[in-house]
């Protein structure tokens, strides 16, 4: 066994998963990089970046809407790196839809990825603390769609609503085990997902494309968008000592959009 602390990511192959991935290795985190097969080349990138900081780092295929995946992806973290110590439940997708088109299927689809997966990875982590007899760290990805919903984006607000609720629920079960579950809330990020909504928005309401990204922007107090790294920052400050006595929060990163 080492003695270093190790650190399973979902969805790290790129955007916050990756910012997150580096954040805590450079805090000291062994690191597995968790993301879908066809992201391993982008993933295989990851572990190199980890490594160059000087901390151990594995990449694990999982389909974070499978059960058995996410629990074979922290059973060959711990294995190969030696602990486990917390768990990064971060791998979601948006779907940008009105309300009355959504449906069955895409909602299947959204609530498995975004939903069902940090079940999944609760059961799995918490199984791995304890066969270790580690008080282990559970790190959810909300949004600022966890605390209000927004028009055009109602199966997702729903889906963060969903982490919401777990994520207040595991804590209060965990608790007596000394595992700790809080979440974090986004607001607009940088990233593929914020571009690929943007896109929808514009093919909604016929604004041009990057219109609707800055009509957002705009209203962000701190006056930019978001970057991946600040959301990394608040999952630092969850896995790290400093949060020993936090649990069951959804902290807003969102640069002032919403004020819980």
């Amino acid at each position: 066994m080492t003695n270093s602390k190790v650190a399973l990511v979902t969805g790290a192959g790129q955007g916050i998963g990756r910012a997150i991935a580096l954040k805590l290795a450079a805090d000291g985190f062994d690191i597995a990089v968790a993301d879908l097969s066809f992201q391993q080349e982008k993933g295989e990138g990851v572990v190199r970046e980890i490594e160059a900081l000087g901390r151990k780092a594995v990449f694990v295929t999982a389909d974070v809407s499978s059960k058995d995946e996410i629990t074979a992806a922290v059973d060959t973290a711990a294995e190969k790196l030696g602990s486990f110590d917390v768990i990064v439940n971060n791998a979601g997708i948006a779907q940008v839809k009105p309300i009355s088109e959504i449906t069955g299927e895409e909602l299947d689809k959204i609530f498995r990825i975004n939903v069902n997966s940090v079940v999944f990875g609760i059961q799995a982590a918490v199984a791995k603390f304890d066969e270790l007899g580690v008080k282990g760290r559970i790190i959810n990805a909300a949004s600022i769609a966890a605390i209000q919903g927004f028009p055009i984006l109602g199966a997702y607000s729903a889906s963060k609503f969903a982490v919401r609720g777990i994520t207040q629920a595991a804590a209060q079960e965990l608790a007596p085990k000394g595992h700790t579950v809080n979440a974090y809330a986004p607001g607009i990020v940088g990233t593929g997902m914020w571009d690929l909504i943007d896109e929808r928005l514009s093919e909604i309401n016929g604004k041009p494309r990057g219109q609707n990204l800055q009509e957002n922007v705009d209203s962000i107090a701190l006056g930019r968008i978001e970057k991946p790294e600040d959301v990394a920052g608040v999952v630092s400050f969850f896995a790290s000592d400093n949060a020993g006595y936090v649990t069951g929060q959804v902290l807003l990163v969102d640069g002032g959009m919403l004020y819980n």
